[in-house]
């Protein structure tokens, strides 16, 4: 599983540990989000997310 990170205010969206509260189950990947996904700490697009090494 892979984590990505938002490039305007650092939110990290983790596969391994989804945040309680987004409505997302568990074992999402990040490829099989919505493009309406938003961040939910700054509201930027699905785009504005950076897969981390």
């Amino acid at each position: 599983m892979a984590i990505y990170k938002c490039k305007i205010c650092g939110y990290v969206f983790d596969e391994d540990n989804i945040e309680e509260g987004l409505n997302i189950p568990e074992g999402t990947k990040f490829e099989g989000l919505p493009a309406s996904f938003k961040c939910p700490k700054c509201r930027m697009a699905k785009a504005m997310f950076q897969k981390m090494d």
